[in-house]
């Protein structure tokens, strides 16, 4: 199986194997605690461990670590943001009173869950590209974990190269709650509708409204701008436990390919599919493989 790497520009991503040192806790970063390591995609907010500290610190065992930011000097007051890898460096201009910060608002609200994912590692599979550290369902989907806690979900390279580009998306609502394996969403492409299933269990809280404006740029960077919405999970561990990532995935997508080669050589004969079909939209080169055929084969509906 062909595997080439290449690294795309395009957020920040939690990735799923990282070292150890990759993810200091805000409290290390203080210089609160000695050596702790974030466990919980920067979620403070749903942290145990950040609970408890602050409990702590409440009754007077040790200082809080705005306090501990608060002691630096103010060219080293580094918002909680960058802190937390979600943002790129800046000084904290309200002395980490987070509560009366316009960027703080504005970042959760709006820019943080808009972002798309930058310096994604590709994997190339015989031709498809595969992103490093996300999660993939065997419907063709897509997750990933973005530091501050939320998961993002998209359609993998594999799906637009074989349906090619599609017309119109027809996404969930904010606020919707979807079903892992069940369908949650759809492809449109003329007269022609794929469902796609759910790779997780959750709630939308965003939905990226450019595809809706630009559908063919899910296409054109199906890992970075063209993700789909995200979700909210309490378990976010649980949430992709069973999904693949790493080898697995390639594998998997090798074994993907070779079914799609296979396909095209029933219809085609043996030396098309070396030939150049496999390309930027397979169904629109050879339509007689069936759209009905080929959602259900890759997609699972």
């Amino acid at each position: 199986m062909t595997q080439l790497m290449r690294t795309k520009k395009s957020g920040n991503i939690w990735k799923a194997k990282k070292d150890k040192n990759d993810h200091p806790c805000i409290w290390m970063q203080a210089g609160v605690a000695k050596k702790k390591n974030c466990n919980n995609f920067y979620d403070c907010t749903h942290c145990k461990y950040d609970d408890s500290m602050a409990k702590m610190a409440k009754a007077g065992k040790h200082i809080s670590w705005q306090e501990a930011m608060r002691n630096r000097d103010s060219k080293d007051r580094t918002c909680r943001h960058a802190l937390t890898c979600r943002t790129e460096n800046r000084i904290c201009p309200m002395n980490y009173n987070c509560q009366r910060c316009d960027f703080d608002q504005y970042f959760e609200d709006t820019l943080s869950p808009k972002t798309g994912h930058s310096m994604v590692v590709m994997k190339d599979v015989k031709g498809f590209d595969i992103a490093d550290g996300y999660y993939f369902h065997n419907g063709h989907t897509w997750a990933s974990i973005d530091s501050g806690g939320f998961i993002r979900i998209g359609l993998d390279d594999f799906s637009f190269k074989v349906l090619g580009g599609p017309d119109a998306f027809d996404l969930p609502l904010t606020g919707q709650e979807l079903n892992k394996d069940k369908k949650g969403w759809g492809l449109k492409r003329k007269e022609n509708l794929a469902d796609i299933l759910s790779p997780v269990n959750g709630v939308i809280t965003e939905v990226n409204n450019t595809i809706r404006k630009s559908p063919d740029l899910s296409k054109t960077d199906p890992y970075g701008d063209g993700w789909l919405f995200t979700i909210h999970n309490s378990d976010i561990k649980g949430a992709v436990k069973n999904l693949m990532a790493d080898n697995d995935s390639i594998e998997w997508l090798g074994e993907e390919v070779t079914t799609l080669e296979n396909m095209i050589e029933k219809v085609t004969g043996p030396l098309s599919a070396d030939g150049g079909l496999l390309k930027a939209d397979v169904y629109g080169n050879l339509p007689t493989l069936g759209w009905h055929n080929l959602t259900r084969t890759f997609f699972k509906t």
